[in-house]
C-alpha cells in the first residue's frame, strides 16, 4: 500500500486507510488498530501522497522524505516525536537540509516523525511515489534533425 491510500484526518489521531468512498464521505480503517469508521465529508481530511515541504528552491513531498529517513535508519524507526525541539530540528536537518525554516515548524515536523514510526510500527514501508511521469520523458528521447 502506497501513500495515495493513506489519510490524516484533522481532529483525529493517527493515521486511516482509505477502504471505500460512502455518499456522504468515506469508510476508513485506523492503521494502528484497524477498526473501521465513517468520517464525513466536511472533516478536514489530507492524503499523504499530496502533502509536501517547503524547502528554498522547492516543494519536496512526503514519500520522499520519508524515504530518506528510510534510509538514515536502514528501515527501522526515526526519532520519537516526543523528542525535544532541539532533536527534532536536528534529526529533521539532517534529513531535509535546505528546509524553509521559516514555513516549517517544530509541530510539522513532530505530525511528520510521529507518522512515519507509525507506518514502520504497521509494515508499511513503501513510500516511493508513483511512476506516471516516466512515459512523458520517452517523448523527448526522439529524433535530432
Amino acid at each position: 500500500m502506497g501513500l495515495d491510500k493513506i489519510l490524516a484526518i484533522s481532529g483525529k489521531p493517527g493515521l486511516y486507510e482509505l477502504t471505500a468512498q460512502s455518499r456522504g464521505g468515506f469508510i476508513v480503517k485506523s492503521i494502528p488498530d484497524g477498526k473501521k469508521m465513517a468520517v464525513n465529508i466536511r472533516h478536514n481530511v489530507s492524503l499523504l501522497s499530496e502533502i509536501a515541504i517547503y524547502t528554498y528552491t522547492e516543494e519536496v513531498p512526503l514519500a520522499e522524505i520519508f524515504e530518506k529517513m528510510k534510509e538514515k535508519e536502514n528501515g527501522g524507526e526515526a526519532i520519537s516525536h516526543k523528542s525535544n525541539k532541539a532533536e527534532l530540528l536536528k534529526y529533521f536537518a539532517e534529513v531535509l537540509p535546505d528546509y524553509d525554516v521559516d514555513r516549517v515548524y517544530a509541530s510539522d515536523m513532530k505530525k511528520i516523525f510521529q507518522w512515519y514510526n507509525l507506518l514502520i510500527k504497521n509494515g508499511i514501508t513503501d513510500f516511493a511515489a508513483t511512476e506516471e511521469e516516466k512515459p512523458a520523458n520517452k517523448d523527448n528521447s526522439g529524433e535530432e534533425e
